[in-house]
């Protein structure tokens, strides 16, 4: 009855398991575009629509460089996955424009390239949300040559502040301010910068994506902030004939594909291994995906299934106790026993041969009256006296005798002799030939 308790265990145990890999699958994350909560970014995703039109808008989970064209923009909120810096500088040089909005996800990875560093924000914002200096209030920097005043950046149009939520800054080496959150008793920290690339892209980078979520989208400056955003990444005066994509991807997006064309089958290699390599970093730090669950719970599931009609069709075999078995026929004693042990594969083929020089030793003995006990030259010797064979018999005799005498030494030495089963079957019709011929003989003489 072991084996039907033990499918009974183990169909018990994969039915859990399909129930928490169902029940376990992971929540849906902040910054996704097509969550409606307060923590998505649907309504970010309308107002680009409503800005660029549908067509002009992409939601992707792969950002694909070989798609991208220097009048498309990037738009990316809080990558949890390194941003490729070979590929989207590519993407830069050529006229592409990125906005990375990341507070504690893998942008510094990427920034780095551009000498732009991740910094706590200001632990005394000046200006607060209802007395939460965790959400602090980031204003508009305004840039003044010679006295006068600039006009804006672009992306701070219609803008007079900007709510954010648990923010980081940023520190940068000559790159255009463009947010920043003043603070008290303590310097006033960068929220956004950007920068020109190759005299030709942009990249604007934010350490707040929280700003452009569906509940700080209420208010009017985050809200504005989002329209002029989506439309300085594709909306270019010098490409008014082609208008580019806006491309958004957000947490553990994939990447792959190579701006400008393909790279050669290594390139094409690394990309496989970088798929591979953060689809486990991101079962590591968040869990399955809901696919990958789903999977999982059909596969356990089958192998349920599988094994309870295994067990369920089984024919009922009778138990028989170990010690009603019968004696193997190894362990018998007697005749039949000791040719059973000779015959076994595991059974050293010098003991065949031992025995088979005993059993010689035995037969001349009683038939010539030979001492059992002689050694081979002695026994030789015995049979000459006794005339029962010729030269060319007393010879194989004699060779007959070393070969069995072989397997008498080798029993002492501790090896297993090399012998094979034909050879043993040769030196015994031999010693069968030889026997025959002294009865011939014998027979003759009387």
């Amino acid at each position: 009855m072991r084996g039907p308790r033990a499918g009974a265990k183990i169909a018990e145990f994969s039915l859990i398991l399909c129930a928490l890999l169902l029940f376990a699958l992971p929540s849906r994350a902040a910054f996704e575009v097509n969550d409606p909560e307060w923590q998505g970014t649907s309504e970010l995703l309308e107002i680009a629509r409503a800005a660029l039109g549908k067509p002009r808008v992409e939601i992707v989970g792969t950002l694909d460089y070989g798609k991208l064209e220097p009048v498309d923009g990037v738009l990316c909120l809080h990558p949890e996955v390194d941003i490729d810096s070979e590929e989207m500088g590519a993407f830069l040089a050529a006229g592409g424009r990125l906005a990375l909005l990341d507070d504690r996800g893998r942008a510094p990875s990427f920034l780095a390239r551009y000498h732009i560093q991740r910094v706590e924000a200001p632990l005394r914002p000046a200006q607060v949300l209802r007395g939460n200096n965790n959400l602090p209030i980031a204003l508009p920097v305004l840039q003044e040559v010679a006295g006068q005043e600039q006009s804006r950046h672009p992306t701070m149009r219609d803008v007079d502040r900007i709510v954010t939520n648990h923010p980081t800054a940023l520190t940068h080496e000559k790159l255009t301010a463009v947010l920043e959150i003043p603070a008290i008793g303590e310097p006033n920290a960068t929220l956004a910068v950007t920068g020109v690339i190759e005299k030709r892209g942009r990249v604007f980078a934010m350490g707040d994506p929280s700003a452009v979520i569906n509940l700080m989208l209420r208010y009017p400056g985050n809200r504005a902030f989002a329209r002029h955003l989506v439309e300085y990444l594709v909306d270019r005066d010098e490409h008014g004939d082609h208008p580019g994509k806006l491309y958004i991807v957000t947490n553990a997006f994939r990447q792959r594909g190579h701006y400008g064309g393909a790279a050669g089958p290594l390139r094409e290699v690394a990309d496989i291994a970088s798929g591979i390599r953060d689809g486990f970093r991101a079962a590591d730090e968040h869990g399955l995906s809901a696919t990958a669950a789903v999977v999982l719970a059909a596969l356990a599931l089958a192998i349920t299934l599988v094994w309870t009609l295994e067990y369920a069709l089984r024919a009922y075999r009778r138990y028989v106790p170990r010690y009603a078995l019968g004696t193997a026929l190894t362990t018998q004693g007697g005749v039949a026993g000791r040719a059973a042990l000779l015959g076994a594969e595991a059974t050293d083929r010098a003991l065949v041969l031992a025995e088979m020089r005993s059993a010689l030793a035995e037969v001349l003995a009683e038939r010539l009256g030979t001492d059992a006990r002689a050694g081979a030259a002695r026994l030789l010797e015995q049979v000459k006296t006794r005339e029962v064979l010729d030269q060319r018999g007393i010879r194989e005799l004699s060779d007959l005798l070393t070969d069995l005498d072989r397997g008498i030494a080798e029993l002492g030495s501790g090896k297993k002799l090399r012998i094979h089963a034909v050879r043993v079957q040769k030196l015994h019709e031999k010693m069968m030939e030889i026997l025959g011929e002294i009865d011939q003989r014998k027979l003759g003489s009387a």
